[in-house]
């Protein structure tokens, strides 16, 4: 699957985003800035919900 950036990002370098991708189950999000570097963290749906109301 394709990692999607929030379209609310500025695309600068030191912009604060993460990227998420959808997965069996939920979703994995990393760090944007680290990319391949950045860990994977895995999420069930309800969880990103939550993680994605608590950005707004």
């Amino acid at each position: 699957m394709t990692w999607r950036k929030s379209s609310r990002s500025s695309g600068a370098d030191d912009s604060q985003c993460i990227e998420a991708r959808s997965q069996t189950g939920g979703f994995q999000v990393r760090d944007s800035k680290l990319g391949h570097d950045s860990p994977i963290f895995d999420l069930g749906s309800t969880d990103f919900k939550a993680l994605l109301t608590a950005a707004e």
